[in-house]
């Protein structure tokens, strides 16, 4: 099946009783047992049939063999290093999303041992390569810089080292990018974001290639730990995804749009969006994506107050935090990192939604005049 009927079939189960189409939200949290025979469902930490169903659509969008989901992306990703022995060295991005980056650091900073690397350069992961090392973990594209990590590339240098690669790709979706096809072992979503896509939904999933001894081990740590999305959650993104593919084309085909205005624009200093032709990683956005997704960020000339100032005089976009609705977001992103951040004062992220772009560009053109008074 192709992307769009998987998106609508795979995580959709008729009710066997009353015939219904679109499956039921199952509340239950146990369930009774059967003489003789082996529970598909015990208890719903354990599994759950709705959870069951997103998994499912989750592994066949992006080509794996199984899905586990998270009660949120930062679960998801916080689960793959518990799944790491202690003393384990992990080479991680430098520009990681800051929320995982603090976790990984505070959580597991005595745990493991983690190096911060530009992932846009493949000689300097392999400079980092230690006996201890266990695992590559890249963002691509990355938050909130939209660089881009060469997911072939670096497959060969983990599998040369026999280390596990696990590829962030909340950012690209699977309808533009698969990071399984390209040698990743692991494929990360939050699914509060594109994937649900109506801002209303907290979740996050973890994806493999195979089932081995790690992915064992990740969904012991599902298990055991309980973050797990509730029936209604499981239910509301499994809903969100059936639109996921029609979606993602509205985000990107705005979003270029914006990008292409933006950075024309006398008071913008950069634009960030891989689907510029001036990307420094443009060519391998275009080798590895086949749609270069809905976020861009742009640096507009001068610093804090005046990328401030933009945020406050947008009309149409909100002054928000999270991606991937179909509402357009805008923050200065900074100030979400807290001090230790390492993104430019000036620079403003947008999450590019599904309004006439015609209106969005004339907020942004408005704004952005604005900012220069």
């Amino acid at each position: 099946m192709k992307l769009e009927t998987i998106a609508i079939h795979a995580g959709n189960i008729p009710d066997a009783s009353t015939k219904a189409a679109i499956q039921p939200i199952t509340l239950s949290t146990t369930f009774e047992r059967q003489q003789n025979k082996t529970n598909e469902f015990v208890y719903s930490r354990i599994g759950n049939p709705n959870r069951l169903s997103l998994e499912n659509v989750l592994s066949k969008l992006e080509g794996g063999q199984d899905a586990c989901a998270f009660s949120s992306g930062n679960a998801a990703g916080m689960a793959v290093f518990q799944a790491m022995d202690p003393g384990s060295h992990v080479i991680v991005p430098d520009d990681m999303y800051h929320g995982l980056r603090n976790g990984i650091k505070e959580v597991f900073g005595q745990s493991l041992s983690i190096s911060f690397v530009d992932m846009t350069n493949s000689s300097h992961i392999e400079r980092e390569i230690t006996a201890d090392t266990k695992l590559i973990w890249i963002e691509t594209p990355s938050n909130p810089l939209l660089n881009i990590s060469d997911i072939e590339n670096i497959s060969r240098i983990a599998k040369k080292n026999k280390l596990h690669l696990a590829c962030d790709s909340t950012f690209a979706t699977p309808v533009f990018q698969q990071p399984l096809q390209w040698g990743a072992d692991i494929v990360m979503h939050s699914t509060t974001k594109y994937l649900s896509g109506h801002s209303d939904v907290l979740g996050g999933a973890l994806i493999c290639s195979k089932k081995n001894s790690l992915w064992e081990k990740i969904r012991k740590i599902q298990e055991y730990s309980g973050a797990v999305p509730s029936p209604f959650d499981c239910y509301l993104t499994v809903r969100g995804i059936k639109t996921l593919p029609y979606r993602m084309r509205g985000h990107a085909e705005n979003a270029e749009k914006l990008a292409l205005f933006i950075k024309n624009h006398p008071l913008v200093e950069a634009v960030y969006y891989p689907g510029l032709h001036e990307h420094p990683q443009y060519e391998i956005a275009k080798k590895q994506m086949s749609g270069f997704s809905g976020m861009l960020s742009f640096l507009v000339k001068g610093g804090a107050e005046e990328a401030f100032s933009v945020v406050r005089n947008v009309k149409i976009f909100t002054n928000a935090t999270s991606l991937g609705g179909v509402e357009s977001l805008i923050e200065q992103r900074a100030s979400v990192e807290g001090p230790d951040t390492k993104t430019p004062q000036n620079l403003v992220r947008i999450s590019v939604g599904l309004e006439n772009i015609e209106d969005l560009i004339n907020d942004i053109n408005q704004a952005l005049d604005s900012s220069k008074k």
